[in-house]
């Protein structure tokens, strides 16, 4: 039942998303312009740590863009026809997978262009890419539940921001640490951090199911 509630949800965000094209396009025109700046600024970056810490700026920010209309562009009365049809765990994740989706397609992107524009750097690009979709799962389970909590009170976006950047620290630690070991190209994968972000991700997701039906009845 959830299963099938949860495929007709992701189907719904799929419509929405090419009804609104141009907001799809101004995030992609975000991350492009934003690579671009930063190559007329740096030209070339050949410190591993300053390239890694602006790869996942850039992402952050595009990420946080992305996310930010999850629940803050839904309508009441399109609350209320969803309430009224659907669990709220259905509701929960297929936002996360569908978010999940977009940040993955979204990194994707960012990877391109970061490479084409500044160069890539990155010596171990398996770990590397793990790391970015990880990494893009954990920022779409997080945001969307917050994006959920904004939603409810007024100045949503900038309340997300708030709420956002701090609950975000613990995982943009481990995600640097992973990204700059593939820069590096270290022999073994350090499975530690990669059990942390593993466990943080499950953490993130299983809270969202368990909390959301809360928020949704109000």
């Amino acid at each position: 039942m959830i299963g099938k509630q949860i495929k007709y949800l992701i189907a719904k965000e799929l419509r929405l998303e090419m009804r609104n094209k141009y907001a799809l396009g101004g995030i992609l025109l975000y991350v492009v312009s934003t690579v671009f700046v930063s190559y007329l600024s740096f030209k070339k970056i050949v410190t591993p740590a300053t390239w890694n810490a602006l790869f996942w700026i850039i992402f952050l920010f595009a990420s946080v863009n992305a996310i930010a209309k999850s629940f803050i562009s839904e309508t009441k009365g399109r609350l209320l026809y969803l309430y009224t049809l659907t669990s709220p765990q259905a509701v929960i994740l297929s936002k996360i997978i569908y978010n999940s989706l977009l940040l993955t397609v979204l990194a994707a992107l960012c990877l391109a262009v970061y490479s084409l524009f500044i160069g890539n750097i990155v010596q171990d690009m398996p770990l590397f890419m793990l790391t970015l979709l990880l990494g893009s799962f954990g920022f779409s389970s997080l945001l969307t539940m917050v994006s959920a909590i904004a939603s409810k009170a007024s100045n949503n976006f900038t309340l997300m921001a708030i709420l956002s950047f701090p609950i975000l620290i613990p995982l943009l630690i481990v995600l640097i640490k992973l990204s700059k070991n593939a820069i590096d190209g270290l022999e073994h994968w350090d499975m530690n951090f990669l059990m942390v972000l593993v466990f943080l991700n499950v953490i993130i997701i299983a809270l969202s199911y368990l909390l959301f039906r809360y928020l949704w009845r109000d």
